[in-house]
C-alpha cells in the first residue's frame, strides 16, 4: 500500500477505536423503560449544571424558549460531543444519536418530570 492509503486506514482505525461514527443503534423512539432512564439522566445529571428545573445554573437554561431557534442537529452534537473549552461533557458513551435526538425533542416541548417511583424502579 502507498503512504496516503496507509494514512487513511490509520485514521479510520483511530476513529473507530475512539467510537467516532459508531454510535449504538437505537430505535427512533426509546422504549418506555429507556425513556424513564433518559428522563432521570437529564433531570439528575444534566440538572446538576443546568439547574434541577433545567432553567439554568452553571450551564444555560434548557427551556423550550431558549432552544427554539437552535437547530436540532447542533443540539444533538452538543449532547454527544460536549463543548470543548467549557464544562459541558460529551455523553456519546451513554447515549445513541437517536436517544440524544429524543432528549432534544423533549427539551423543546418542555421536558417531562421524573417518573413516579411506585413501585420503586432502578432509575429512582
Amino acid at each position: 500500500m502507498d503512504r496516503p492509503v496507509l494514512l487513511h486506514v490509520a485514521i479510520l482505525l483511530a476513529l473507530t477505536a475512539l467510537g467516532v461514527g459508531t454510535a449504538r443503534a437505537a430505535s427512533p423512539t426509546p422504549s418506555p423503560a429507556r425513556q424513564a432512564q433518559l428522563i432521570h439522566l437529564v433531570r439528575q445529571d444534566c440538572g446538576a449544571c443546568h439547574g434541577m428545573q433545567l432553567s439554568g445554573g452553571l450551564g444555560p437554561s434548557l427551556s423550550p424558549a431558549q432552544l427554539a431557534d437552535r437547530p436540532d442537529s447542533s443540539l444533538v452534537a452538543t449532547v454527544l460531543q460536549g463543548r470543548p473549552g467549557t464544562p459541558m461533557p460529551g455523553w456519546q458513551a451513554f447515549l445513541s444519536a437517536s436517544e440524544a435526538g429524543w432528549i432534544i425533542t423533549q427539551l423543546k416541548q418542555g421536558f417531562p418530570p421524573l417518573p413516579p417511583c411506585d413501585p420503586p424502579a432502578a432509575t429512582c
